[in-house]
């Protein structure tokens, strides 16, 4: 391999393969949480979430709702929990005046106080700057056009925070306003940052209010809507619990408005098998962006983090810390019935969640471009966890710096019998530009010095860099050929090396 570029260097990968998507209970084991990383790139491991909830009162003021001893939910889950609640607009404004639902608001305000006093810890993720950007200034209709959205959203998005200061101000409870767009997540260092600033609002006490920087986002630097916001701050805090507050009180079968036969869905772990049992087409509401369809995303998106998802009634905020201390309950069955009391839908989290740089390059980083690689690369990559080479690969799509995301994928021939033309095969980051790769596509990484001049990295991809996304069965279906199984179970009965006694261990 040929000397790099000068000022190109690059720093050894930090990522390692993710984990497998079975499913646990509700109450994750302290000792599993997921590792950090500080701001410096190295790893860290996060204190006891227990030792967090002691902390926390500690640093309240007197007479602070948050230093009273708590008792209830917190003596029956046994330690602090990290909440993070997403109220839709559809409870925030009325959809037709716009006018801010106080008593709604005020119960939501009087829950998360509420909480913060049983010990937890409590992010808030909160849409309606729209709605309240619209009363303001006595427009009846939401507007088309980007630009006067995201001006109506600057100038409702301050009353929105106005607001919810002196809801939080009356029970001296400090709030604070994050303002995200995934353009901040795309660098891994502002992700970071953005990562440690939550950390130090939490240790503090404080509520950290959440909404997506409507006034700078566009097109591809979007979220979307709240609800793939909410899921990837509870990703980013690790969140216990990720609660999607709409306007009704679980996820049902059908349309609940429209047809009468639509039954509650209660317990949901396979979510793509869901999608094929449900009907989520209804969208949002006037003055919203989402629906539920976005809701199974955010839920797909928080599960793979390790975080439990709920869905249920942003009218009855309190109900949340019912449903806690109910599934939080050591007599309480995963499978059991819930009863009318704590109507909900409960989303549970994979057993070993995504690590936290994988996450990252799969939900929080925009894919710029897509490579398009051969039969041979997919088998290696998704089977045998190897690094994209360039040998493999066919044909590239966008343009694209080095470092950035872009997703992998196999355009499968017309005798395949599977319906889609084009499957992912998993997104990951790039050594090269979409330029470079033009070039060396095809050749051996021997000849890359030949062609460029130069030679930063043997791979396109680095195997920590990549993250896998093509189901298993659809892996062993169409790519792993009758010699790719020989091969693996050749490997699988391979004896494992035994160490010489004439070697020491270093």
């Amino acid at each position: 391999m040929g000397a790099p570029r000068p000022g190109h260097g690059r720093a050894p990968s930090l990522g390692t393969p993710s984990g497998s998507s079975s499913s646990i209970g509700l109450r994750r084991n302290v000792s599993s949480l997921v590792t950090n990383v500080d701001k410096h790139g190295g790893p860290r491991r996060r204190r006891s979430k227990t030792n967090l909830r002691s902390n926390s009162r500690s640093l309240s003021r007197p007479g602070s709702p948050t230093g009273s001893v708590c008792s209830d939910v917190s003596s029956v889950s046994g330690k602090s929990l990290t909440i993070v609640l997403k109220l839709g607009t559809s409870s925030i404004c009325d959809p037709v005046t716009h006018m801010p639902m106080l008593a709604n608001l005020s119960m939501m305000v009087e829950t998360i106080v509420k909480l913060k006093e049983l010990g937890h810890r409590v992010v808030l993720v909160s849409s309606g700057a729209v709605g309240l950007g619209l009363r303001r200034l006595d427009i009846p209709i939401k507007p088309k056009e980007l630009a006067v959205i995201q001006a109506i959203a600057a100038v409702g998005q301050g009353r929105l925070m106005a607001l919810y200061d002196d809801l939080f101000g009356h029970l001296a409870q400090p709030v604070a306003q994050v303002l995200l767009t995934r353009n901040d997540l795309s660098q891994r260092t502002q992700y970071l940052n953005a990562c440690n600033t939550f950390e130090a609002l939490l240790e503090m006490s404080v509520v950290p209010i959440v909404n997506e920087n409507d006034t700078v986002s566009l097109g591809e630097i979007r979220f979307g809507d709240n609800d793939t916001l909410s899921a990837i701050t509870a990703g980013m805090v690790h969140a216990d619990y990720l609660f999607l507050l709409t306007d009704v009180d679980c996820l049902y079968t059908d349309n609940p408005r429209r047809n009468a036969n639509a039954k509650p869905v209660t317990n949901v772990t396979d979510i793509k098998a869901l999608r094929e049992a449900v009907d989520v087409s209804s969208a949002g509401s006037a003055v919203g962006t989402g629906g539920m369809a976005t809701k199974l995303i955010a839920a797909e998106l928080a599960t793979a983090a390790g975080v439990t998802t709920i869905i249920t009634n942003g009218a009855m905020p309190q109900r949340v810390v019912d449903i806690i201390e109910y599934f939080s309950a050591p007599d309480t069955l995963p499978d059991a019935p819930v009863p009318s009391s704590v109507l909900c839908t409960r989303f549970t989290a994979k057993l070993r969640p995504m690590i936290d740089r994988k996450w990252w390059i799969l939900h929080g980083m925009y894919c710029a471009g897509t490579i398009y690689v051969d039969a041979g690369a997919v088998v290696a990559l998704a089977r045998f966890k190897k690094s994209l080479f360039a040998a493999g690969i066919r044909r590239v799509e966008g343009v694209f710096s080095s470092n950035q995301a872009v997703r992998v994928a196999r355009v499968l021939n017309a005798m395949t019998p599977i319906r889609s033309e084009v499957i992912e095969i998993g997104h990951g980051l790039v050594n090269y530009t979409s330029t470079e790769i033009n070039r060396i596509r095809g050749c051996h990484s021997s000849e890359f010095e030949a062609i460029l001049g130069y030679c930063d990295s043997d791979n396109v991809i680095n195997r920590g860099n990549m993250v896998i996304t093509i189901p298993e069965n659809v892996l062993d279906d169409v790519f792993i050929t009758r010699m790719h199984k020989n091969k693996i179970r050749a490997e699988q009965r391979a004896p494992v090396p035994v160490q010489s006694p004439n070697l020491q261990a270093i």
